[in-house]
């Protein structure tokens, strides 16, 4: 099992190499930076379960990283958790209102950073496994939705093609035999999709092309 990502942004070097080595003992695969600025860089190819960010850095500083995390519809979801050396009221009123999600006022006592860091990894997981719950929602209803619009026009069209076929004259039917059977064949692959869509349970998405994904249907 791979470790748990997180990214610290800490601009006093030795703070960020002693908070790098407490999390990479404690199993955590870290990456660090130095500013909001660089972190952003890292966050293009790096997608960490948890960001521990300091509120004062040069260049970009804490705050101004959270917001613009929180504003990403593919960064929100990680737990975001400011350091900082105020501690007054107004200050995390300021910070929670930019959608931060925990503080921890230095200096930092290590037992508590990483109880703060395993509930935040805690809150990540359940919220992913819930937005997952709620997609495979939305695609097996949008399947089932599929599955039941295409059933009735398929029903149609196989009485039609039945009732076609016996009114060709037997002669007729061998001329057309070869176009009955690919019809027929059609029909049947489309029957078949339709049950595939209707009972759809645990829905899994694969490559299809340029990047697009697909229902895999069995």
């Amino acid at each position: 099992m791979d470790n748990d990502k997180i990214l610290l942004v800490e601009d006093e070097k030795d703070t960020r190499f002693i908070l790098e080595r407490l999390l990479s003992k404690n199993n955590y695969d870290v990456l660090s930076a130095k500013d909001g600025s660089e972190a952003l860089t890292l966050l293009e190819n790096y997608r960490p379960k948890a960001i521990l960010a300091d509120w004062t850095m040069p260049v970009m500083d804490g705050i101004e990283l959270c917001k613009i995390v929180k504003k990403d519809e593919q960064l929100k979801g990680i737990y975001f958790i400011v350091l900082t050396a105020r501690a007054s009221l107004k200050d995390r009123i300021t910070g929670l209102d930019i959608g931060a999600d925990d503080f921890l006022v230095k200096p930092i006592e290590n037992q508590e950073l990483l109880a703060r860091i395993r509930s935040g990894v805690r809150i990540f997981n359940l919220q992913s496994e819930l937005k997952n719950l709620e997609h495979n929602k939305a695609i097996i209803e949008m399947a089932c939705t599929i599955g039941h619009q295409i059933n009735n026009p398929l029903s149609s069209l196989l009485i039609s093609v039945k009732n076609i076929e016996s009114e060709l004259l037997e002669l007729s039917q061998v001329k057309f035999s070869e176009d009955l059977n690919i019809i027929s064949q059609s029909i049947n692959r489309i029957k078949t999709l339709t049950e595939n869509l209707t009972n759809l349970q645990q829905p899994t998405l694969i490559d299809y092309s340029s990047g697009s994904k697909m229902i895999e249907l069995k």
